[in-house]
């Protein structure tokens, strides 16, 4: 079974990527520095779901 995300964590990383999509990569590392620049996360956990959703969309296209 795959893991379950909230809407908060698939929107805001859908809001990014549509904001700042050129700067998202593959690289999970990278993408967690990019959420971390562009959003207003209080918590490592929360960026961290939201850099490994970002990077599961853009692995999928």
């Amino acid at each position: 079974m795959g893991n379950i995300r909230t809407t908060f964590v698939k929107r805001t990383a859908k809001e990014l990527l549509e904001l700042h999509g050129d700067k998202f990569t593959n690289d999970f590392e990278n993408n967690k520095q990019v959420v971390a620049e562009y959003s207003t996360v209080s918590t490592k956990h929360l960026r961290n779901q939201i850099a490994g959703y970002a990077t599961h969309i853009l692995e999928r296209q």
